[in-house]
């Protein structure tokens, strides 16, 4: 059995309800549960958690699925609250142990001390800016990609638990020229190419 945890970190805030990555959320938990050989444990950011149990899903897991929108080119303040406290209530219970340095050479090995070696996560993006934006000569991202330019410490959080990435997948234009059912017919087969090889 697989174990996959799922979170929804798509915030209700101001005009944003949320909606696209409740929906890809809920194709991700039909996508494993048409499946055999998966659990889907799931959680949403905009419920009430209790840090602890977070700690215990992520632990449990083998894969971790991270949903989010990019608001002012960073993470929705909820969900950034959500991993602030549920990775401090994780130190020493199976997120990390430290930051990975010992006192008798403290200029070498920050960010080895995660306790989540051997899980993998897959990470899922929604942008108002379109695709073009990051691949166009003179463009707002300077042809820097989602992965390397924005989100690039999202991963290296993820490198500090130990965590390594599955192929991220990023939805651009989902404000003005959004079309739901071709991104999610573009997730599922994400997904399928994703874990046929996981």
């Amino acid at each position: 059995m697989k174990k996959i945890f799922v979170i929804n970190g798509g915030q209700v805030f101001g005009h944003s309800g949320g909606r696209f990555n409740s929906t890809i959320a809920a194709a991700t938990q039909a996508f494993f549960g048409s499946r055999e050989g998966y659990q889907v444990r799931y959680t949403d950011i905009n419920n009430d958690y209790v840090p602890e149990k977070e700690v215990e899903n992520f632990v449990w897991a083998d894969v971790v699925i991270y949903h989010t929108p990019v608001w002012w080119f960073g993470l929705p303040h909820g969900f950034k609250k959500y991993l602030d406290v549920v990775f401090t209530a994780g130190q020493g219970k199976g997120i990390y142990r430290s930051d990975g340095r010992k006192a008798e050479n403290p200029a070498i090995n920050y960010g080895t001390g995660g306790m989540l070696q051997g899980r993998k996560y897959l990470l899922t993006t929604s942008w108002n800016a379109p695709a073009t934006a990051f691949t166009l000569p003179g463009e707002f991202f300077q042809e820097k990609s989602v992965d390397e330019g924005v989100l690039f410490g999202f991963h290296r959080m993820n490198a500090f638990t130990g965590m390594t990435p599955l192929e991220s997948l990023h939805f651009h234009d989902v404000e003005k020229n959004a079309n739901i059912p071709a991104d999610v017919n573009r997730y599922n087969n994400h997904l399928e190419k994703v874990f046929t090889n996981c």
